[in-house]
This record gives C-alpha cells, structure tokens and sequence, in this order.
C-alpha cells in the first residue's frame, strides 16, 4: 500500500477550528514535502481550488499549478498529483505544463482530473460552469486530446468544445502520467472507467470500497489503481483518539467555512448524503474510520487494502506534527 496526503493549501482541513497551527508560507509547504519523504510518503496530491472552502472564501489559498514546479525541486521521489479542473484549463496548454514539470521530476507527475462542482467559484473567477452531465461531456473531450498530444506527434482535433489544427507538442514525457479521477453518478462512472487510469473515492467502509472497487474493475476491464481519501487520528489511547474526534466534531456552523456546503449538495450527485457535522472536515474523511491507537488504524488499512485500495490519500492536523507521528507509528510499522 502506497501513502499519500493533501498538500495543506488552505492552511487546515477543520471547518469549526479556526487556527490550525499550519501556514500557507513556502518555508512552511517546504518543509513538509522535504519531511514527507522521509516519513514514508509516496505521493502528495495538490489540490486546485481559487477559494477556500475550509476557512471562508476569503481567506487563502494556494495555486496548485504555480506550486508544484517548487515542490518538485525539492523533492526526489515524491509523486505530485496536480488537480486540474478541465473549465479552467485548456488540454493543450495542461499537457504542456505536464510535459515540461516531467523534465523537472521525470516520472513523478500525474493528474486528479475534477469535474468541477462549484458554481459560485466559477462565476466569480469568469470560467464555464457545466451542469452535471455536460462538465463530463467536458472531461471526457479534454482528457482526449490530453492523451493523444502526450501521445502522438500531431494532432489535429475538431470538437464540441475544442479545436486543434496540426498541434505539435514537444517534449513529451517517457510514460503517460496517471490520471486519477472520482465521481459516484453513472456517467461519472462511464467516463473514468474509459478515460481514467485510477479511481479515488471517499472513505467508506472496507466492505462498501470493495464493491466500488469490483464495479470499476467491471467496468474498465484493464489494470486501475484505486485510492481512498481519509482524515487521520493517531493517539496512544482510544481515549485520547475519541477526545480529538469529539473537538473536531464540535460544529460551530461558522458562516464562512460553511459557505460551500449547499453549493456541494447540489451541485454533485453522491451516492450517500453528507451530513453537516461530516462536512465539518474536509472531503468527508472521517468516514474512512481512521481514528484510535496505531494498531487499530494498522487495521483498518490492512481491511482496505483486502478492498483491493492501493493508496490511501489522508489528511491530519496540525499536519507536520500528525505526519511525522503516522509516519513513525503506522507507516514504519507495516513495511517492518
């Protein structure tokens, strides 16, 4: 099983604690990244989002695009998995900023492609929303001509929504990065098991992921990785864990760290509702069930990967802290 976390670019992953003793600052994400290396980790996903829907719309946020580049050169071996949202960007000019991160960190970059749900960000940042089946519709276009520019020597491409005329891209990296994406609908479905090479979901239960798990496998019938976000509490105790558990969860409804969670209702179509205290942290990690002593959550990792998981995508607070102690406690011990 391979280990990855969320890239803190919103300065927290808690709705209700307003200081989470993490920073944005670059002496900050650096030291991090350097320090996750040697913590175990695999992969860092960074996520792209304008506004930040954890702490408030005004408060900051980091630009994934802008970031990876430095994150890349102080690394070695870290995978950087850069969200890309296709209403913001063009494919063209992705597969070239892919290509030209890979002379930076060759081999170390792939894509978490998003169907972009939040309509308010979109308007204010002057992008084309899509309802639902039309943002697919959108993906589905966009990671096709991404693939053939990384894959082929000219492309010309006359679409609904994109036109290319004798495109020539050079350099073109030695693999084709790997394009993890997620969505529960049926045409979310549809697209990834054609388009996609990995499958992130949110956490839920071992027995609920293996059925997603043999359903994409189904559907793709080709090699897919398959990943599941969740948020992590490690403590020496269960009641040290359930202490932490009850301060996250003690919902404060602030009106700005709440103001997405309509926007996220309605504009995704979920297979399971979402309730407001489970919103409290981000990406409905909690649900994972990743909370109490190093061996209890040693277990619960080990049930996910019989679910056939092969990454775990986690977030903790405060998270340079949290990190070092998952990385010495769970993370040392299962490899041995």
């Amino acid at each position: 099983m391979r280990f990855g976390y969320w890239m803190p670019i919103f300065g927290g992953w808690l709705r209700n604690v307003p200081d989470e003793g993490m920073s944005i600052d670059w002496a900050y994400v650096r030291a991090l990244a350097i320090e996750s290396e040697q913590h175990g980790f695999d992969l860092t996903l960074i996520a792209e989002l304008n506004l930040n829907d954890i702490k408030g719309h005004r408060a900051p946020s980091l630009d994934a695009w802008t970031l990876a580049p430095a994150v890349a050169a102080v690394t070695e071996r870290l995978e950087l998995m850069l969200a890309v949202r296709p209403n913001y960007h063009s494919p063209s000019l992705t597969a070239k900023a892919v290509s030209t991160l890979d002379t930076i960190a060759p081999g170390r970059v792939s894509l978490n492609v998003v169907s972009s749900w939040w309509k308010d960000e979109a308007t204010q940042y002057g992008a084309p929303f899509d309802v639902h089946d039309a943002r697919y519709a959108r993906t589905d276009e966009w990671l096709d001509v991404f693939r053939r520019l990384l894959t082929e020597d000219t492309v010309t491409h006359h679409g609904d929504l994109y036109d290319l005329e004798g495109c020539i891209l050079e350099p073109k990296p030695a693999t084709m990065p790997t394009v993890y994406m997620g969505g529960e609908s049926p045409r979310a479905k549809e697209v990834i098991s054609q388009r996609g090479s990995a499958y992130v979901m949110h956490g839920d239960a071992p027995d609920v992921i293996a059925a997603k798990v043999a359903d994409m496998r189904s559907r793709a019938e080709r090699p897919f990785q398959f990943g599941v976000s969740g948020y992590v509490i490690v403590r020496d105790t269960q009641e040290e864990a359930e202490a932490e558990l009850a301060r996250v969860l003690d919902v404060q409804s602030s009106p700005e760290a709440y103001a997405s969670y309509q926007d996220f209702v309605t504009g995704t179509e979920l297979e399971s509702q979402v309730s407001l205290e489970e919103y409290s942290v981000s990406n409905r990690g909690l649900r994972a069930g990743l909370v109490g002593t190093p061996d209890q959550v040693m277990a619960r990792l080990r049930d996910y990967e019989a679910a056939g998981v092969d990454l775990m995508l986690l977030q903790f607070s405060p998270q340079r802290e949290e990190m070092a102690r998952f990385g010495r406690d769970v993370i040392r011990q299962m490899r041995g």
